[in-house]
């Protein structure tokens, strides 16, 4: 535990130091839409890493959090934090009521009822024209701000997201190492044997699935009211891949490895982009060898050295 608090001052102090360094706006903003999909992966380790259930519709509660919190500042003038309170409440009760028969199946099934979940909610930010703009979009998002100080460069913006990514690791490492993290894990590696320890095994699972689409509303919200436009498009099926990719290829066992996998695949096509047509073929060969040759992920890297450096004389 006294390591994730290093780990956790570490970033802290590397995200206060590094927007300044970075060479202009651009590369501040790629810097921040990292963060975003960091929050929005740390919810999903949570959720398969330490509880081993499967969610290939995250990015419907993602579009959950933006659409809810970008329609209440554009349609009816609401200030930012009571959107995004109501955004969050709102995808709450959403998962919970989901969840509740969904959790109840296993492995591919599971994966199949959330890749649905995923699909009736893209479906919805298309057809609810009048709330959410339909394919055009939703635009006239507020952007966020407290009093007359406005989040409206990307260096504040940046410094605003990562903020709340540090607190989300801080409540993060606190749940993993606490007896509702044991509990987790304890159902994750055999959901009989937990309920034989008195685990509630429902219950558990349920709690974890909210708490993983909160976090992805969260990110969500971010997103929403820092582009102040939004369309379906980026709630789709395909960016629940990512954030499945992002998890696996960071360490799917570690809160860490969101933030090592949500910030490698946030920065991949940017050092990618100059290939022009060779760029997705590269993208993939790249993923492919990773998860080839680390199965453990960047973490499972990480650790293999640390143990070859304390392990040399």
């Amino acid at each position: 535990m006294k390591r994730d608090y290093l780990l956790l001052l570490t970033l802290t102090v590397t995200i206060l130091l590094l927007p300044p360094l970075l060479p202009g706006d651009y590369y501040v903003e790629v810097l921040l839409f990292a963060g975003i999909n960091v929050l929005v992966a740390l919810g999903l380790s949570l959720l398969t890493g330490y509880a081993g259930q499967i969610s290939l519709g995250h990015a419907g509660f993602y579009g959950m959090g933006a659409y809810i919190s970008g329609a209440l500042t554009a349609h009816l003038g609401w200030p930012v934090p009571l959107a995004a309170i109501t955004a969050l409440l709102a995808t709450a009760f959403v998962a919970a009521l989901v969840g509740w028969p969904t959790l109840r199946l296993k492995g591919h099934y599971l994966a199949m009822a959330t890749l649905g979940l995923g699909i009736i909610l893209y479906i919805l930010f298309v057809q609810l024209r009048g709330i959410t703009g339909g394919a055009s979009g939703l635009s006239g998002i507020r952007p966020v701000h407290l009093g007359d100080l406005y989040f409206d460069t990307p260096r504040r913006y940046c410094y605003l997201v990562w903020s709340i990514v540090v607190l989300a690791f801080l409540f993060s490492i606190n749940l993993v190492h606490s007896r509702t993290g044991m509990a987790l894990r304890a159902l994750h590696y055999s959901e009989v044997a937990a309920s034989t320890l008195g685990i509630d095994v429902a219950m558990y699972k349920l709690k974890v699935f909210v708490l993983s689409a909160v976090f992805a509303a969260l990110g969500g919200i971010l997103y929403a009211h820092y582009i102040t436009f939004i369309s379906p498009e980026t709630f789709g099926f395909m960016y629940s891949v990512d954030l499945v990719v992002m998890i696996v290829l960071g360490g799917m066992h570690s809160i860490w490895g969101a933030l090592l996998g949500g910030t490698f695949l946030s920065l991949l096509p940017e050092a990618l982009h100059r290939l022009e047509d060779l760029e997705v073929m590269v993208h993939g060969l790249i993923l492919l060898l990773v998860l080839i040759f680390l199965p453990k992920g960047f973490v499972g890297l990480i650790e293999k050295v640390g143990e070859k450096i304390h392990g040399a004389p």
